[in-house]
Protein backbone atom coordinates (compact mmCIF):
# COMPACT_ATOMS: atom_id res chain seq x y z
CA UNK A 1 0.00 0.00 0.00
CA UNK A 2 1.18 3.42 -1.23
CA UNK A 3 1.02 6.29 1.85
CA UNK A 4 -1.12 8.02 -0.85
CA UNK A 5 -3.39 5.31 -1.75
CA UNK A 6 -4.28 5.75 1.96
CA UNK A 7 -4.88 9.35 2.41
CA UNK A 8 -6.67 9.59 -0.90
CA UNK A 9 -8.62 6.42 0.42
CA UNK A 10 -9.62 8.03 3.79
CA UNK A 11 -10.39 11.53 2.02
CA UNK A 12 -13.24 10.15 0.80
CA UNK A 13 -14.81 9.24 4.06
CA UNK A 14 -17.70 11.39 4.50
CA UNK A 15 -17.09 14.90 7.02
CA UNK A 16 -13.40 13.90 6.94
CA UNK A 17 -10.37 16.71 7.58
CA UNK A 18 -7.10 15.66 6.70
CA UNK A 19 -4.50 18.06 7.90
CA UNK A 20 -1.17 17.90 5.90
CA UNK A 21 1.30 19.97 7.18
CA UNK A 22 3.61 21.21 4.41
CA UNK A 23 6.56 23.92 4.10
CA UNK A 24 5.62 27.55 4.20
CA UNK A 25 2.05 26.26 6.49
CA UNK A 26 0.85 27.30 9.78
CA UNK A 27 2.26 24.32 11.33
CA UNK A 28 5.91 23.36 12.96
CA UNK A 29 8.21 22.00 10.46
CA UNK A 30 8.31 18.80 12.74
CA UNK A 31 4.80 17.80 11.10
CA UNK A 32 5.85 18.39 7.69
CA UNK A 33 4.65 15.53 5.12
CA UNK A 34 2.78 14.10 8.07
CA UNK A 35 -1.16 13.06 7.92
CA UNK A 36 -3.44 13.88 10.12
CA UNK A 37 -7.43 12.51 10.02
CA UNK A 38 -10.32 14.12 11.81
CA UNK A 39 -13.90 13.55 12.01
CA UNK A 40 -15.12 16.76 11.02
CA UNK A 41 -18.28 17.63 9.13
CA UNK A 42 -17.97 21.22 9.46
CA UNK A 43 -14.43 21.60 7.70
CA UNK A 44 -12.24 22.72 11.14
CA UNK A 45 -10.36 20.75 14.05
CA UNK A 46 -12.57 19.73 16.71
CA UNK A 47 -12.14 21.11 19.79
CA UNK A 48 -10.37 18.70 22.60
CA UNK A 49 -10.08 15.68 20.13
CA UNK A 50 -7.11 13.92 18.67
CA UNK A 51 -7.30 12.48 15.08
CA UNK A 52 -8.36 8.81 14.97
CA UNK A 53 -5.61 8.18 12.64
CA UNK A 54 -2.14 8.98 11.83
CA UNK A 55 0.46 8.83 9.45
CA UNK A 56 4.46 10.25 9.90
CA UNK A 57 6.81 9.86 8.12
CA UNK A 58 9.78 10.66 10.10
CA UNK A 59 10.69 9.96 13.63
CA UNK A 60 9.74 12.31 15.96
CA UNK A 61 11.98 12.94 18.90
CA UNK A 62 10.54 11.34 22.04
CA UNK A 63 9.05 8.69 18.86
CA UNK A 64 12.42 7.34 17.10
CA UNK A 65 11.65 3.04 17.69
CA UNK A 66 10.34 3.01 14.02
CA UNK A 67 13.37 4.28 12.68
CA UNK A 68 11.29 5.87 9.88
CA UNK A 69 12.27 8.38 7.25
CA UNK A 70 14.05 6.95 3.76
CA UNK A 71 11.00 5.55 2.08
CA UNK A 72 9.75 4.35 5.86
CA UNK A 73 6.49 5.70 7.24
CA UNK A 74 3.92 4.53 9.47
CA UNK A 75 0.29 4.53 9.93
CA UNK A 76 -1.20 5.07 13.49
CA UNK A 77 -4.54 3.89 14.69
CA UNK A 78 -6.84 4.42 17.62
CA UNK A 79 -8.07 1.20 18.04
CA UNK A 80 -9.88 1.50 21.82
CA UNK A 81 -8.52 -1.08 24.45
CA UNK A 82 -11.05 -4.12 23.16
CA UNK A 83 -9.82 -4.19 19.79
CA UNK A 84 -6.08 -3.39 20.92
CA UNK A 85 -6.15 -6.78 23.33
CA UNK A 86 -7.70 -8.60 20.32
CA UNK A 87 -4.72 -7.54 17.98
CA UNK A 88 -1.96 -6.99 20.20
CA UNK A 89 -2.93 -10.09 22.64
CA UNK A 90 -2.68 -8.13 25.87
CA UNK A 91 -4.27 -4.81 27.52
CA UNK A 92 -3.06 -1.53 25.88
CA UNK A 93 -1.59 -0.52 29.78
CA UNK A 94 0.41 -4.11 29.42
CA UNK A 95 1.85 -3.92 26.03
CA UNK A 96 4.12 -6.39 25.09
CA UNK A 97 7.57 -5.66 23.99
CA UNK A 98 8.43 -5.47 20.17
CA UNK A 99 10.54 -4.19 17.36
CA UNK A 100 8.37 -1.15 16.45
CA UNK A 101 10.53 -0.93 13.20
CA UNK A 102 9.45 -4.06 11.95
CA UNK A 103 7.55 -3.68 8.67
CA UNK A 104 3.95 -5.00 7.64
CA UNK A 105 3.01 -6.13 10.92
CA UNK A 106 0.14 -4.41 13.15
CA UNK A 107 2.17 -3.63 16.41
CA UNK A 108 1.26 -1.54 19.63
CA UNK A 109 2.10 2.31 18.70
CA UNK A 110 5.58 2.94 20.48
CA UNK A 111 4.63 5.77 22.65
CA UNK A 112 0.45 5.56 22.63
CA UNK A 113 -0.16 2.17 22.60
CA UNK A 114 -1.70 2.60 26.60
CA UNK A 115 -4.37 4.71 25.16
CA UNK A 116 -5.59 2.08 22.65
CA UNK A 117 -3.54 3.14 19.71
CA UNK A 118 -1.90 0.60 17.37
CA UNK A 119 0.82 1.34 14.19
CA UNK A 120 2.29 -0.52 10.94
CA UNK A 121 5.28 0.79 9.09
CA UNK A 122 4.89 0.62 5.53
CA UNK A 123 1.93 -1.76 5.30
CA UNK A 124 1.74 -4.26 2.58
CA UNK A 125 0.98 -7.59 1.59
CA UNK A 126 0.32 -8.97 5.18
CA UNK A 127 -1.47 -5.93 6.85
CA UNK A 128 -2.87 -3.55 3.67
CA UNK A 129 -6.39 -4.90 4.06
CA UNK A 130 -6.43 -5.09 7.50
CA UNK A 131 -5.21 -1.52 7.91
CA UNK A 132 -8.23 -0.04 5.66
CA UNK A 133 -10.21 -1.81 8.01
CA UNK A 134 -9.09 -0.57 11.51
CA UNK A 135 -9.20 2.46 9.64
CA UNK A 136 -12.46 2.67 9.07
CA UNK A 137 -13.57 1.03 12.31
CA UNK A 138 -11.58 3.94 13.98
CA UNK A 139 -13.60 6.25 11.79
CA UNK A 140 -16.81 4.61 12.89
CA UNK A 141 -15.88 5.48 16.23
CA UNK A 142 -15.03 8.81 15.72
CA UNK A 143 -18.35 9.38 14.46
CA UNK A 144 -20.31 7.68 17.33
CA UNK A 145 -17.70 10.01 19.74
CA UNK A 146 -18.93 13.53 17.79
CA UNK A 147 -22.56 12.26 17.95
CA UNK A 148 -22.44 11.40 21.80
CA UNK A 149 -20.73 14.96 22.15
CA UNK A 150 -23.47 16.72 19.82
CA UNK A 151 -26.53 15.36 21.62
CA UNK A 152 -24.72 15.80 25.20
CA UNK A 153 -24.40 19.45 24.47
CA UNK A 154 -27.89 19.63 22.88
CA UNK A 155 -29.66 18.10 25.76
Amino acid sequence: MEMRELVETVRAFEGILVLAPEEGGPFPEIAWGDSFFYFAPGGEVPANTQPFTTIVTKDYPDDTASRLGDGRWRVNVHVGSELFRELIGSSPKDAVSVDHAEADAILPHPVYAALGWVSVVNPAERTSAQVLDLVRSAYYDAVRRADRRRSADAG
